[in-house]
């Protein structure tokens, strides 16, 4: 038995999470970054048609799809507290 559930059964941080709507944050966040890192290796890799092994340049989409991911998920859950601070 916990001590930090409230009456609903959530516990604090899942409150919290549920409330900054994090879930739908990441699932938009990783959505434009994967965009993004789509469109970034058709301009620079495609198109141009590049030499090197392409598994190097996979990898580095990884990268660049997990790192733009985190920061747009990290910039609208700041939005949404954002805009949950101003209703108090």
């Amino acid at each position: 038995m916990s001590g930090d559930t409230d009456a609903d059964g959530a516990s604090g941080t899942a409150a919290f999470v549920e409330a900054l709507e994090v879930p739908r944050n990441a699932r938009r966040g990783f959505g434009f970054g994967l965009a993004f890192t789509v469109a970034t290796f058709v301009f620079f890799v495609v198109i141009p048609g590049v030499t090197r092994s392409p598994l190097y340049y996979v990898m580095l989409a990884f990268v660049l799809a997990v790192g733009i991911g985190g920061i747009a998920t990290a910039v609208l859950t700041m939005r949404t507290a954002y805009r949950l601070s101003k209703e108090l």
